[in-house]
């Protein structure tokens, strides 16, 4: 034992993992001084003694109720009711009624029984869509455990394949024909998404407030709701978005606050449902492609970088939160790196005149 006296008390000193640990123990028995020591070394080795001893890591259904659903209900609810309710209350109660998976402790948690979730789920008939969407928000939910420290790791969840994606590219002439073909009120959605960006949900909530008709060349239109606050932004309209909005302004007898897309809902504004016919009665009268009324904002965005523009400025027209889900849009041509490697270059000196 290394104690040693200092004065009138007793001291000990020693190493733990590499750590002097040095301390009185405020008596004069050497005795028991030596058994303070012990019990020191003894609480050291058990994690009691100023070292943060590793919680229990709470099962799948536990961190669920008492942490996940809680964030997703904060971040969602008032930011975002829809993604609140139809994205992650809906999968929150899917993955919950799944007891092998939910009842595992998050760090024995693998691939195989998110697999084995994904194959529950395809057995009762769901689309590889909404398996997809089941599994993303259980991938969300792990890697929050980890980011939280509640977690060592999180295991890879793959997606199926067969999946409808949003990430559809209209062509132009596809876009003419399904504009042709779907009524009024979807083809004037379909082009201000097509022209815009902006997510379908940003589009229903747009109101009369957040039209500004002397910015810009055409106007601007200001998305004040979004899941994140990058979400939160101003877009210049075309001039087929402008003559839309203004044509609705006008047959709504100029009014200076309200809902563009006004519609006998519960919300008061057009919904999914509220256009979901006339966007698959274009689709099959034209034959065009299926697409999601989502894959308008990724055809906006792919035509934005094919045109150049840079990823700082395609994420704050998008309203991004992250630069990473920009970059997959703009892919530089060849001419497009001459041209930056060219600006680089100092201006090319005259050749000195021959003497």
């Amino acid at each position: 034992m290394s104690i040693y006296k200092r004065g009138n008390v007793y001291w000990y000193h020693f190493l733990f993992n590499g750590e002097a640990i040095q301390k009185s123990t405020k008596q004069g028995n050497p005795r028991t001084a030596r058994q303070i020591e012990a019990a020191h070394r003894t609480a050291l080795a058990k994690g009691e003694a100023g070292f943060n001893e590793r919680k229990p890591v709470p099962t799948l259904a536990q961190f669920i109720e008492n942490r996940f659903t809680p964030w997703a209900r904060a971040s969602f609810e008032q930011a975002s009711p829809k993604t609140w309710t139809g994205w992650y209350r809906t999968q929150i109660g899917n993955i919950s009624a799944y007891a092998p998976l939910v009842s595992r402790k998050l760090d024995s948690i693998t691939s195989e029984h998110a697999a084995d979730y994904a194959a529950h789920l395809q057995a009762k008939g769901w689309k590889p869509s909404s398996v997809n969407s089941s599994l993303q928000v259980l991938r969300r939910a792990l890697r929050l455990a980890v980011e939280w420290g509640i977690a060592p790791s999180a295991p890879k969840i793959k997606l199926l394949r067969g999946a409808h994606q949003r990430e559809r590219v209209v062509t132009h002439e596809e876009e003419a024909r399904y504009l042709g073909a779907a009524g009024e009120l979807m083809a004037d959605i379909a082009v201000v998404l097509i022209d815009t960006g902006m997510r379908p949900e940003e589009n229903s909530r747009l109101r009369w407030e957040c039209i500004g008709w002397t910015g810009g060349q055409q106007g601007v239109l200001q998305v004040t709701h979004g899941k994140t606050a990058a979400a939160r932004r101003m877009i210049p309209m075309s001039l087929r978005v402008r003559t839309i909005i203004e044509r609705r302004w006008e047959a709504a007898s100029r009014p200076v606050e309200g809902w563009v897309w006004a519609a006998e809902t519960i919300s008061g504004h057009i919904e999914p449902s509220t256009t979901k016919k006339q966007h698959q009665r274009a689709l099959r009268l034209r034959g065009v492609r299926p697409f999601v009324v989502y894959s308008l904002r990724h055809t906006f965005l792919t035509r934005l970088g094919e045109a150049g523009c840079d990823a700082w400025t395609l994420a704050r027209i998008a309203g991004h939160s992250s630069i990473a889900m920009s970059a997959r849009y703009v892919h530089p041509s060849e001419n497009a790196v001459m041209n930056a490697f060219d600006r680089l270059q100092p201006p090319k000196q005259l050749p000195s005149a021959v003497q």
